[in-house]
């Protein structure tokens, strides 16, 4: 019924009111669409486009906005990937993941006794890799975009400066984190009202986050990763043990890389390839759901859930041995991405019993912190740009620089960091640590079809994939295909975690009857899919209902 309604007053004001935004959860427009975690940096993306930018502008824009709007995952102090399906038919796909400092060592979060310890690898300085974000969105912008540096920062800026009025969840998620806030200066100074906890209707005005914002429209690169806001990273780390130093800052370089690329039911699907392990396991558990009838089968059925799982089941062991940074070691994308390897991997698969992941290791091969978030943009010429960012937990290690506004990542706890662990994604210096983000773009004949990705941590390949099923194998138009609830399995451990209606009582019997251990169905949600389905005379956009976000286009 929401849904419905969603559509009915989304295209009322399409047809009657002149308007390029609209804050709605779902939206339909004829040429462009922005979706987000927040309606603010979506309408500041549809702004773009209604100036004659493109798609890789407004993703730019959208970029900046969110280091403003959305501090608990956009960022200046992150990184990320991006996927670009160009208009006339090329996909291309950026890595600006953060990279780990020169004087990063494999053991350095070990105690005495071999453990880590999770303080120091959480919320610590030394926590922090390199940031990437200023660079990617600089590096897209100059090899893409059509308009300038100023222009699509300017937007950002002036929504630093003037400020914007905080909604319940924006204020209430500060709440939650001011015990922490306050063991920081700046931080607390940042994100409370004198000290005491700022309320939704409250103006939020960032004056630091704003000089470096315009630090960075006026010098470019420079203003991010030298000069006074390079000082300040340096200065605070060198006083709190951390490790990031002058040289990481200029040493640091985005990578243009192959997308990963798979077909489904005549589909392209293209998405970010390692050091993301999403895109590799999403094409991965496609390959071996293809072979089956999931139409048939039916949403939410037994026997759609069962097939669903063990696909997962199986992907996900290889994703835990053999994903990492493809500079540093060598990744079989080529064969974990073949769809003999699939039908090879599933060849153990029995339609009625369930397999046991204590049983199941990675494949023999031939010779997401939740806090990341996720959005989507389409231009009126046919570019389209799938978008992940992240500081990997809510806030990164919640430590504001000093005088510069924005917030550290803490993304080096996404190295193995045991010396038993993986020896892929072990911590080496300038090292990129693997990662779940997973944007992505389907096509078909060479036209975008569906711009979609999430956060979510680990569960935001899953998240991504149950959408791409939900459009091609569901039918469902893109306010249903989001807004379905979702589940999620990762080999170990053996569980199912489900979304309320994801699963019923009834099929939850006859999975556990199956052998399915460890169902798991509650109040939490699974990821945050801010995704554009695009047809023949339409473009929709839908932000994820289970977050408050926006879409904004025309």
């Amino acid at each position: 019924m929401r849904t419905a309604v969603y559509r009915f007053i989304s295209l009322f004001l399409l047809f009657v009111l002149p308007v390029a935004a609209v804050d709605a959860e779902y939206l339909r427009g004829r040429e462009a669409m922005v979706s987000s975690r927040s309606d603010i940096a979506s309408e500041i993306g549809s702004e773009i486009l209604t100036q004659g930018g493109n798609a890789i502008d407004a993703a730019v824009a959208t970029g900046f906005a969110l280091s403003v709007a959305y501090p608990s995952a956009g960022n200046l102090g992150g990184g990320g990937f991006m996927v670009l399906h160009l208009a006339a038919g090329e996909v291309i796909t950026l890595d600006f993941r953060e990279k780990a400092p020169a004087a990063a060592s494999r053991d350095m979060y070990l105690d005495s006794q071999g453990n880590v310890d999770r303080n120091l690898a959480r919320s610590s300085r030394q926590a922090s890799g390199v940031p990437g974000t200023v660079a990617g969105l600089l590096d897209v912008l100059n090899r893409y975009g059509t308009m300038t540096r100023e222009q699509v920062i300017a937007p950002a800026i002036r929504l630093a400066e003037e400020g914007f009025i905080l909604n319940n969840d924006i204020a209430g998620q500060f709440r939650s984190h001011f015990t922490t806030f306050r063991q920081y200066p700046a931080s607390l100074a940042k994100f409370s009202k004198n000290g005491s906890p700022y309320a939704a209707g409250d103006r939020w005005v960032q004056p630091d986050l704003a000089a470096t914002l315009r630090d960075i429209s006026d010098q470019g690169r420079d203003g991010f990763y030298k000069g006074r806001v390079a000082d300040l990273i340096v200065s605070d780390m060198a006083q709190n043990n951390g490790l990031i130093t002058h040289a990481d800052l200029q040493n640091y370089e985005t990578v243009w890389r192959e997308p990963v690329h798979g077909t489904y039911r005549g589909y392209d699907i293209w998405s970010m390839g390692p050091p993301s392990s999403g895109g590799t396991t999403i094409i991965q558990m496609l390959n071996m759901m293809e072979p089956f009838d999931v139409s048939a089968m039916g949403w939410g059925s037994t026997e759609a859930v069962h097939l669903l799982v063990e696909a997962q089941r199986r992907a996900y062991a290889d994703r835990a041995v053999y994903m990492g940074d493809p500079d540093y070691s060598d990744i079989p994308v080529a064969v974990m991405t073949d769809k003999n390897y699939a039908r090879h991997r599933f060849e153990t698969f029995d339609p009625q019993r369930a397999g046991d992941s204590t049983q199941v290791e990675a494949g023999e091969l031939p010779a997401e912190s939740r806090n990341t978030t996720h959005y989507s943009v389409m231009d009126s010429e046919g570019n389209a740009v799938s978008a992940t960012i992240t500081l990997n937990s809510s806030y990164g290690n919640k430590i504001v620089v000093p005088g510069a506004g924005f917030l550290l990542n803490n993304e080096m706890s996404d190295f193995a960091t045991r010396v038993e662990d993986s020896h892929v994604n072990q911590i080496q210096p300038g090292k990129r640590m693997m990662s779940s983000m997973s944007p992505t773009i389907v096509s078909k004949e060479g036209a975008p079809v569906l711009i979609t990705g999430s956060p979510g941590g680990t569960a935001i390949i899953n998240t991504v994939l149950q959408v791409i099923l939900n459009v091609i194998d569901h039918g469902m138009p893109i306010d249903e295909a989001v807004t379905s609830p979702r589940l999620t399995h990762q080999w170990r451990p053996d569980i199912i975690r489900y979304e309320s209606g994801a699963i019923s009582e009834e099929v939850a019997k006859a999975l556990e009857a199956m052998g399915h251990k460890g169902l798991n169905g509650s109040s939490f949600y699974i990821g945050e899919a801010n995704s554009i389905l695009v047809g023949e005379d339409y473009v929709d956009g839908m932000s994820d209902p289970r977050i408050v976000g926006g879409v904004a286009g025309y």
